[in-house]
């Protein structure tokens, strides 16, 4: 069977008997055309099977790639799974809608040091999502001549940053928990470097996390309740490599287990806080009755289940990244968004329990 060959720009000009700058235009510059004249080109192209300009000759001729690439120290799915990263990754899909240019994510799986993904990248900028101050991934991205975000962490001396002022927020959090009582807490964080600990963190891990924003947030709780007479060396607190509520679960069951006495869990995420609440259930505890959880992110589920929990708004976040990327330009001093947070007291915190309401969970 015979084929035919495939049209070109060339060919299809002059099929037209026009210039071919006329027939780029109508895929690339249709304003400069009438309605009829573009009709027409793009109905010969159909035609005569030409599949448009080629994007790669275009992005080697206009050294522009038309697309944003977003860094995330997770696997791809993470992205899809998470609902603060889908709400993230949502904004910064309308920043990149509402600008006409595409966008190209970068996962890098943890724990592998493998960057060429960052270097295939064909992107004119990269928002990078909360990874730590040490990941390869991050060092690739900053040797490309492009522009680069970030959004939550790290922090990069001249680099545009977005999030939260993370140390604010949750000292409102611990203040309303010392303003219920209490002072034998456990705390559930997420992982505080690129190495695995499934265990309790250390004073000295958690003073020299690699996740400035979990890191954050741990001082400022050690501050709050330092000034309520809690030692913080005496609060456990449990870390999660990955992020999810089977994790929360887990290590709420292993704090819970070490730790019978304490009255609150904080969670310096919703998802571990889910988790920390199904291991509560299955405990037959009583929420908040014999033991107060708190969560940080403000997700829907949280929502629903009256959570007491930090609510930030992560589509803006995505949406403001985005938004600093796409409008770079020249600026002298990089520029920061820091977004209000809101706690929202829910159902799941109350004062602690007697000494004379003893509970005998298993």
């Amino acid at each position: 069977m015979r084929m035919r060959r495939q049209a070109t720009l060339a060919s299809l000009a002059a099929e037209l008997g026009v210039s071919r700058t006329t027939v780029s235009n109508a895929y690339n510059r249709p304003d400069q055309l009438s309605p009829e004249l573009r009709r027409r080109v793009l109905e010969t192209a159909r035609r005569l099977g030409y599949p448009g300009p080629d994007p790669v000759a275009r992005s080697l001729r206009t050294r522009k790639a038309g697309a944003v690439g977003l860094l995330l120290t997770e696997n791809l799915s993470y992205a899809f799974r998470d609902p603060a990263a889908i709400g993230v990754l949502e904004g910064l899909a309308l920043a990149c809608e509402d600008a006409g240019v595409g966008l190209h994510l970068v996962p890098a799986s943890p724990g592998r040091d493998d960057v060429a993904a960052v270097h295939r990248a064909g992107v004119d900028g990269f928002v990078v999502y909360s990874v730590p101050d040490d990941d390869p991934h991050l060092a690739a991205v900053l040797a490309r001549p492009v522009p680069t975000v970030i959004i939550d962490q790290p922090q990069v001396d001249g680099l545009d940053r977005v999030g939260p002022d993370d140390a604010s927020a949750i000292t409102k959090l611990a203040e309303h928990l010392v303003g219920l009582g209490h002072r034998q807490v456990g705390v559930l964080c997420m992982r505080l470097a690129r190495d695995r600990n499934d265990d309790f963190a250390s004073l000295e891990r958690q003073r020299t996390a690699h996740f400035h924003v979990q890191r954050t947030r741990l001082e400022a709780l050690a501050t709050a309740f330092g000034k309520a007479g809690v030692d913080w060396a005496t609060v456990p607190v449990v870390e999660r490599f990955d992020h999810t509520v089977d994790e929360g679960a887990s290590a709420a069951r292993q704090l819970l287990g070490a730790y019978p006495q304490v009255t609150a869990l904080i969670c310096t995420s919703d998802i571990l806080a889910l988790g920390a609440l199904a291991e509560a259930e299955r405990r037959g505890l009583r929420v908040p009755a014999d033991l107060t959880v708190t969560g940080f992110d403000g997700i829907a589920e949280a929502e629903r289940l009256g959570l007491t929990t930090v609510h930030q708004p992560v589509l803006e976040k995505g949406r403001a990244a985005g938004k600093l990327l796409l409008a770079s330009g020249d600026h002298v001093n990089p520029r920061v968004i820091t977004l209000d947070t809101d706690l929202r007291i829910g159902t799941t915190s109350a004062p602690p329990r007697t000494m004379e309401e003893h509970w005998f969970g298993p």
